[in-house]
């Protein structure tokens, strides 16, 4: 039987007496763009900081294509073929947002993949081409806008060459048309294809997001988190119907 391509199995994590996050078990296959939503204090970015290999679980399993992450190290996952961006933007400010990539494009699994292109230079600038910001790639860091800052960080993780890309909050503080600009590269980036001298066979995506509206048009299934625990996972049509979700989130919401 094949191994799923991602897969997290009874993961808990405890802070003292908090269960943040509590035997968790999901897969994700490698066309899928899977949403991840709940209240605050769901275990949303919990989650991800244990896949990321930023905390250690307390128990359960985390394997990407069949190996186990489970106790690595955060540059040992990007290696493997896994990247992400967080809530809070962290750039080198005072650089040019092509240097900032180009630390990425530094990374063993980047440089491995030479075929891409032949120029870190040139490889940072079609990430943020991919990303929709090569136009601003001069600009020192510390001018861009938070919506091109997160667009940047995306810039960054895809200079990796990741197979999956975790996007933890992608559309927070974003006014409407940043949001409709990111939602774009998000796609463009899940499906894959050619821009400038570079080439994606598209990624797998998990999404956390607050934003439902946006993140709803987007994503191919949807898993709800409440107090730790998955409560419902399906379609974003089934999801917005779910009693127990409009309860746990969808209530709080419109509370």
């Amino acid at each position: 039987m094949t191994a799923p391509f991602f897969q997290v199995e009874q993961l808990t994590k405890k802070f003292g007496g908090l269960t943040a996050v509590n035997n968790i078990s999901f897969t994700v296959q490698p066309d899928e763009m899977v949403g991840l939503i709940g209240p605050n204090g769901a275990g949303k970015s919990t989650l991800v900081k244990l896949i990321m290999g930023i905390l250690k679980p307390d128990r359960g399993s985390i394997r990407f294509k069949g190996k186990e992450l489970r106790g690595q190290n955060p540059w040992d996952i990007v290696n493997r073929g896994i990247a992400g961006t967080f809530q809070n933007t962290r750039p080198f400010r005072r650089l040019p947002i092509i240097a900032n990539v180009m630390v990425s494009c530094l990374a063993p699994r980047g440089r491995r993949r030479g075929e891409w292109v032949k120029r870190i230079e040139a490889k940072a600038r079609d990430a943020l081409e991919f990303a929709g910001i090569s136009d601003l790639a001069l600009e020192p860091a510390a001018h861009l806008s938070h919506g091109d800052l997160k667009r940047l960080e995306i810039a960054r993780a895809i200079a990796t060459d990741p197979e999956l890309l975790i996007l933890d909050e992608p559309f927070g503080g974003l006014n409407p048309v940043e949001t409709e600009l990111l939602a774009k590269s998000i796609r463009r980036l899940h499906r894959g294809g050619r821009f400038g001298r570079l080439h994606s066979e598209g990624m797998a995506m998990i999404i956390i997001e607050h934003k439902l509206s946006e993140l709803m048009k987007i994503v191919d299934r949807v898993i709800v988190l409440h107090f730790g625990e998955i409560i419902a996972a399906g379609t974003p049509r089934e999801i917005v119907k779910n009693p127990a979700v409009i309860e746990a989130y969808l209530g709080e919401e419109g509370a």
